[in-house]
């Protein structure tokens, strides 16, 4: 009598974990990335108030308001920018006086 090799088939197992190491993991963006989003938004704020105050101008705005808001946002997240700019310089030369 002669034996025939064991032929192993694959098998696929599927299950979803409750702890949620199964699930996707979301992307990570890069600093750099934040950082380019971040500047692009405050760049949109800065083109929508001048956006508005051409239109002001013009006489097309009938609520002054609209106007002042679109500047405000604009200011502040200048300002915001500017900030989190001056934080990153005093990091940066704080790092480069560390002696290692």
């Amino acid at each position: 009598m002669q034996m025939e090799p064991l032929q192993m088939t694959p098998v696929s197992m599927h299950a979803e974990s409750h702890l949620g190491e199964t699930k996707e993991q979301p992307v990570v963006k890069s600093f750099g990335e934040y950082l380019g989003d971040a500047l692009g938004k405050v760049n949109a704020l800065e083109k929508e108030a001048e956006r508005m105050d051409a239109a002001m101008a013009a006489g097309q705005v009938e609520d002054i308001s609209q106007v002042i808001v679109a500047g405000e946002k604009a200011d502040i997240a200048m300002q915001v920018t500017l900030q989190v700019r001056n934080r990153v310089v005093e990091a940066y030369q704080e790092i480069m006086r560390m002696q290692v």
